[in-house]
């Protein structure tokens, strides 16, 4: 199991070899404590150079926060230990909430920054005159180890995040340009749900990569931008294929699709086959402007489906060839952003979604695990109970962003006992032998080199990280042999029931299923979008798409843990995505819009939030109602309306949005019946 390939190798040469450097600064600079520097390399080190520098910064920040926490506590507090014990606890709590609001690296400095004052204060409460000392200690072997770490990881063979980076986004859009020509040419893809679903969770993947680029050097942290530009339109090509495929069936039902938009089909497919030429795509352009000049030869129902249809289409131009141009340009690693095409409205903005109930439950789920250890700790006036309550406060805060905390707190306590064993053959069979630090290096590296392909591969990253973080710890060495069984078998006997009372307390207070944060995802989508048909100014498109992608990514990157029962209709949340783009462009479209018009809009969008409020309140199985005859009445009647009504760009515009979600809500629904009018509604009145 344990041989890997020459670059995980190379990872593990370099993390150990940056551990030994700090150990042997450590040992020099007769530092209180040099194993916290090893430790550090181990819990700093990522394969990619941006990253680890990334990381190294925001760890020496949480550590400065983190510490400056425990000197403020503990001397004001150390005489009344049942509230310092509640003081730390809920800086534990605080800490955490807020890095579980910030899913970017930044969260990271939050987190530390809690643990921290637990692992500096803790152990000062019997000596509190020393924690100034112990807090610069602290800071200065995490600085020691960061230090090493990013030096050794931008020096020797860095390995780059930008290119790995551009060769993914460079896949997506392979992909991507791939279900773009199933869909043009109407033919079926086998496992298309399941490529759609993989390309909402890249998508998620790839915009967190992106938010390390900033670290990647000065070559490849140029085209930040760019990269960001890029995956804002990879997440808009999802819900405009979905909604290209729901107005071609429509108007292949209703024989009505026209020899020149199915060649317009045919050669838009054509030009994602060749590469994305730029002068193709103003040639397609300007072909799509003409076949909206033209009036419809079916029914006022049939023109909205042929606009909205040319209008997907030209904004599929736009996205694909800008993000030709965008993939060129980071991968010359070029700054800033070059010429494009498309505006505003084909950017989906990279927004995340934050949780606020559910960060501060985890981050009071910890604050109380850590709160009733040293309730164990105080009542039996453990010796070692400081170490146990660091433990807990490590084990509650390293594992809160996941569904259920539990399971990886007891695999991580499980290899904690084994790197604990390991240490005592080391510290007991092998180190009082050893005499000097190049023998020292030699006996340790066959245990750390592993530990290193371990923490390489992203399947073993924590078994590996268990190990390397705890053994280096627990080995506590010094510049001297100075082990001692009783404190090293105490101490890990500390270590280890701490981490298993975070694991059984996460269990009872904290752990949810992956059903139930998959569904608490999907109810913040159908209450955003009832907010956003509730209220009547315009809106960010642009960002009320990027959060709800986000939260779709979310969604799919669990689906391999629900059955295909609890799992919901990924389709049905790409046509709710849609549906909700749609509100936008509505809620803009009925300004200056006749009175009467405006109302019959305002009527479907109150019976459109009705329904989405209703969805999220439900709580059975089968959650993903579909709406009632109700709503369909209230929306062909606003189309209805607005289609009488005079105007220019807006009528059009609205008619659109109404049309859209009509599609969205009713798919299979026969086409709607409305008056003939006088001009086409591909033409704007005068």
């Amino acid at each position: 199991m344990i041989p890997g390939s020459g670059r995980d190798w190379l990872f593990a040469a370099k993390a150990f070899a940056a551990s030994m450097l700090a150990l042997g600064i450590g040992f020099a600079a007769d530092l209180d404590r040099p194993y916290w520097a090893m430790a550090t390399v181990y819990i700093t080190f990522q394969p990619f150079a941006g990253p680890t520098r990334a990381k190294a910064t925001y760890r020496l920040l949480g550590t400065v926060l983190g510490s400056a926490a425990a000197l403020a506590l503990v001397p004001n507090l150390v005489v009344a230990p049942v509230l310092l014990s509640v003081a730390l606890a809920g800086w534990v709590a605080l800490c955490l909430t807020l890095s579980l609001l910030d899913r970017t690296p930044r969260g990271y400095v939050f987190m530390l920054a809690g643990y921290t004052a637990a692992i500096v204060g803790f152990p000062s409460v019997t000596a509190p005159d020393a924690i100034w000392t112990t807090a610069i200690a602290r800071t200065e072997e995490i600085g020691l180890g960061i230090v090493c770490a990013a030096l050794v990881a931008s020096v020797v063979f860095p390995r780059h995040l930008g290119p790995d980076l551009s060769a993914r986004t460079e896949a997506w859009l392979r992909d991507g340009r791939r279900w773009a020509v199933d869909v043009l040419r109407e033919r079926p893809a086998a496992g298309a749900r399941a490529d759609r679903e993989l390309l909402a969770g890249d998508a998620v993947e790839i915009a967190a990569l992106a938010t390390q680029l900033d670290h990647d050097g000065a070559g490849h942290a140029a085209s930040a931008r760019a990269i960001r530009a890029l995956h804002a339109r990879l997440l808009m090509v999802l819900p405009l294929l979905s909604s290209i495929a729901d107005r071609l069936a429509a108007l292949r039902r209703a024989g009505v699709l026209s020899p020149g938009i199915a060649e317009l089909l045919g050669a838009i497919a054509a030009w994602l086959d060749a590469g994305q030429g730029a002068a193709e795509a103003a040639r397609l352009r300007e072909t799509i402007g003409r076949l909206e000049s033209q009036a419809g030869a079916g029914s006022v129902w049939d023109d909205v489906m042929r606009a909205g249809l040319l209008a997907r289409l030209r904004e599929l131009v736009l996205l694909f060839q800008d993000s030709a141009r965008l993939q060129a340009h980071v991968r010359t690693r070029r700054p800033g952003l070059p010429a494009l095409a498309g505006g505003h409205e084909n950017r989906a903005a990279a927004l995340q979604h934050a949780d606020i109930a559910m960060a501060a439950y985890s981050g009071l789920a910890a604050g109380l695990a850590v709160l009733l250890v040293c309730a164990l700790w105080i009542a039996s006036a453990w010796s070692d109970g400081a170490v146990a309550a660091e433990m807990a406060a490590v084990g509650a805060c390293f594992f809160a962003a996941r569904d259920d905390p539990a399971p990886a707190i007891l695999q991580f306590l499980r290899y904690t006992v084994v790197a604990v064993l390991v240490d005592g053959v080391y510290l007991f069979a092998l180190l009082p032998g050893i005499d000097g630090f190049v023998l020292l290096a030699a006996a340790l590296a066959p245990m750390f080199l592993v530990y290193g392909v371990l923490i390489a591969r992203p399947a073993t990253m924590p078994v590996g990280m268990a190990l390397a973080a705890n053994g280096a710890t627990l080995l506590a060495l010094q510049g001297s042999y100075s082990a001692s069984l009783p404190g090293f078998v105490n101490s890990s006997l500390a270590a280890v029931t701490g981490m298993a009372m975070a694991a059984v307390l996460t269990r009872l207070i904290r752990s949810v299923g992956a059903e139930w944060s998959t569904w608490r995802l999907v109810r913040a989508n159908w209450r955003d979008l009832a907010g956003a048909a509730r209220r009547r100014g315009g809106g960010d498109r642009a960002a009320f798409a990027g959060l709800l992608l986000d939260r779709i990514g979310l969604v799919v990157m669990r689906l391999g843990r629900l059955g295909p029962a609890l799992a919901p209709d990924t389709a049905r949340l790409q046509g709710d995505l849609r549906i909700g783009l749609n509100i936008v462009d509505l809620r803009r479209a009925r300004h200056d819009l006749p009175s009467h018009a405006v109302q019959a809009i305002d009527a479907a969008l109150d019976a459109l939030a009705g329904h989405y409020e209703g969805l999220a309140r439900r709580h059975e199985r089968d959650r993903h109602g579909l709406p009632g005859a109700a709503l369909l009445q209230a929306v062909d009647a606003a189309i209805t309306t607005v289609a009488l009504a005079p105007g220019g760009a807006l009528r059009r515009d609205a008619l659109l949005g109404l049309a859209g979600i009509r599609l969205g809500l009713y798919p299979a629904a026969a086409a709607h019946l409305m008056p003939p009018l006088s001009s086409s509604l591909l033409q704007e009145d005068a």
